[in-house]
């Protein structure tokens, strides 16, 4: 926002004074805050810092001591330079005591060889700095505005750090916890030099604060997040070339303009009100199914108004045994398609097929797609001793109608209204029957994942039921078998812990156990402490198994486990102890996997 020593020296009204720097030529980079005229030497005393000091000198004391005192004194309260008119009290030039006093303390001193009206240096010097001003204040404007529109218009990530990006003119990179790349815009310079080894880089980025600047790497950095929990930091490097400004020993690190902190605040609240919006293209009845199930599966409405306006589509929720069911294929983009229209409409089918299945089964349900990739629906049941008969019915009816659609015959029934309200016998308008399941093996019936919670009384629980079902079958895709309905019993932790890895709360947990040791092995790369803590647990915390798995010998490998146990303040001989480490290191795999 500020002009600097050296833009202030190139002013006509200054270069009208024949300006000659006779030392501190190293600081003609720091910004000028103000210009102040002083006659007195206790000058300093009345100044804040940043200042510009215009004297003739007429004031300044006689004896070396004095001088050597008032540059020291004007150096320490932070003032920008001191200019010198010579002429009244100086005719030649500065003293020489003066003249080594401001370069050994770093503060430009510049002489003034002809006579110069300080009014009109004070004068360009104020008007460059309000323009400054202004201009910071309309670019701050546009920001908000940009990211007003950004928010309304529901804009995407990358459309987010792409304008953010614009208008920095920096790099910018959206992060989650663990510190993996969810986005990132490289303002023109090398993607591949900006995210080589991004998570050990990013380690080492500590800010202060919620929002803040790390001097040491030059990211200006702050959180992302929501309702009070966040799930990732945006960062801005700053100034975009990645080199730090250089400062003057003891002086503190100089920080990006304050538009930019405004700016990535910004972009951040952006980012964060675009991941709760959802949007979706249904019709009203099956949107009305979504709305119910989200409401469910959010908390976002009571329970009990979720029953009554399920019971009026006909789906009877209360006095029932609930079952949360989730579809959805193995595959996130199947072979021969691509896309988000192909992606649509595959999804479309999924929740048709599901519908219809439904239907035949004979059983009462809401269902609707709940994301991008899975058809959910909750099963009421009048029995609880039928819930296992109910979703064998459930799972064969669904491949009898997957297998019909993929042989190319619209699957068996007249179009008629499903118990789920919904209109499930036919495809989707464009869509043809044999298209419908494209990418899967019809002779098998597999290319889908059927998971089931575990049944609940109430649907005040229903929401566990449907959570359940939806982490069973992500953590399903890793299960190469072909089981009719997925179950809890059938996900191990590996499993558990892949489906959750997006969760905050998971990753704030590696970070917990394992941050110190990961910042460490970013410090130290050739060592890799992490290796060494993974041959230990799983060789069953048998330390001489643990070296050779990890082709140490014995001494080497004992050490560095006891420099582990330094650094994470950790008994690695407790069998809790090392049962949580273990867990974390499993958790930071599966956070690490797409």
């Amino acid at each position: 926002m500020f002009p600097t020593v050296r833009e202030v020296l190139a002013l006509d009204p200054v270069r009208h004074g024949a300006p000659r720097v006779v030392a501190g030529d190293a600081g003609l980079d720091r910004p000028v805050r103000w210009v102040h005229v002083a006659e007195v030497p206790d000058i300093a005393t009345l100044l804040g810092g940043g200042e510009l000091v215009l004297t003739t000198g007429i004031g300044l004391p006689g004896d070396d001591a004095g001088l050597r005192a008032f540059i020291g004194d004007l150096a320490d309260v932070g003032v920008s330079g001191l200019v010198v008119e010579l002429g009244r009290r100086y005719v030649s030039g500065v003293p020489r005591v003066m003249a080594a006093t401001a370069e050994r303390r770093g503060l430009p001193l510049v002489e003034l060889r002809r006579a110069t009206p300080f009014v009109r240096i004070t004068e360009a010097v104020h008007a460059l700095i309000v323009d400054a001003q202004l201009t910071e204040l309309r670019a701050t404007e546009e920001i908000h505005q940009r990211f007003n529109d950004l928010s309304v218009e529901g804009a995407d990530a990358a459309e987010v750090i792409r304008q953010a990006a614009e208008l920095s003119g920096c790099p910018v990179v959206l992060e989650n916890l663990s510190r993996q790349v969810l986005g990132y815009d490289h303002a023109g310079e090398s993607a591949e030099l900006l995210l080589d080894g991004w998570e050990q880089h990013s380690r080492r980025i500590r800010p202060a604060g919620r929002t803040a600047y790390d001097p040491d790497s030059g990211w200006l950095v702050t959180a992302v997040g929501a309702r009070g929990q966040d799930w990732g930091r945006l960062l801005l490097r700053w100034p975009a070339n990645g080199d730090v400004p250089s400062v003057q020993a003891g002086e503190p690190a100089a920080g990006p303009p304050t538009r930019l902190s405004i700016l990535i605040e910004r972009a951040a609240s952006t980012l964060a009100l675009g991941r709760l919006i959802r949007r979706d293209a249904e019709g009203l009845e099956r949107q009305i199914h979504r709305t119910l199930l989200t409401a469910l599966l959010d908390h976002s409405r009571p329970v009990d108004e979720v029953a009554l306006r399920a019971k009026a589509l006909g789906v009877l929720l209360d006095r029932r045994h609930l079952v949360g069911v989730m579809v959805r294929h193995r595959a996130d983009d199947p072979a021969g398609e691509s896309g988000p229209e192909a992606g649509q409409a595959r999804l479309r089918d999924l929740s048709e097929a599901v519908g219809q299945a439904l239907r035949e089964a004979k059983l009462t349900a809401l269902t609707s797609a709940v994301d991008d990739n899975s058809v959910g629906a909750l099963l009421a049941l009048a029995d609880p001793a039928a819930e296992d008969r109910a979703l064998s019915a459930f799972a064969s009816a669904l491949r009898r109608v997957r297998l019909d659609a993929g042989t190319g015959r619209a699957p068996a029934g007249e179009a008629s209204r499903s118990a789920t309200g919904a209109d499930v016998s036919r495809p989707a308008p464009g869509v043809e029957p044999a298209r419908a399941v494209a990418g899967v093996d019809p002779s098998r019936g597999g290319g889908v994942i059927v998971a089931a919670g575990s049944g609940v009384s109430s649907l005040r629980e229903a929401r566990r039921s449907l959570v359940e079902a939806r982490q069973i079958a992500e953590a399903a895709r890793r299960d190469r078998r072909d089981l009719p309905i997925f179950r809890l019993p059938h996900v191990g932790l590996a499993g558990l812990l892949h489906l959750l890895r997006d969760e905050p709360r998971l990753q704030t947990f590696v970070e917990r156990e394992l941050g110190a040791l990961l910042e460490y092995d970013a410090r130290h790369p050739r060592e890799q402490l992490l290796d060494t803590l993974r041959a230990y647990l799983e060789q069953g915390r048998n330390k001489s198994a643990g070296a050779a798995a990890a082709h140490l010998s014995r001494p080497a490998f004992y050490e560095r486990l006891a420099r582990i146990a330094r650094i994470l303040d950790a008994d690695l001989d407790s069998v809790e102890t090392s049962l949580s480490l273990h867990v974390a290191l499993l958790a930071l795999e599966a956070v690490r996997t797409p």
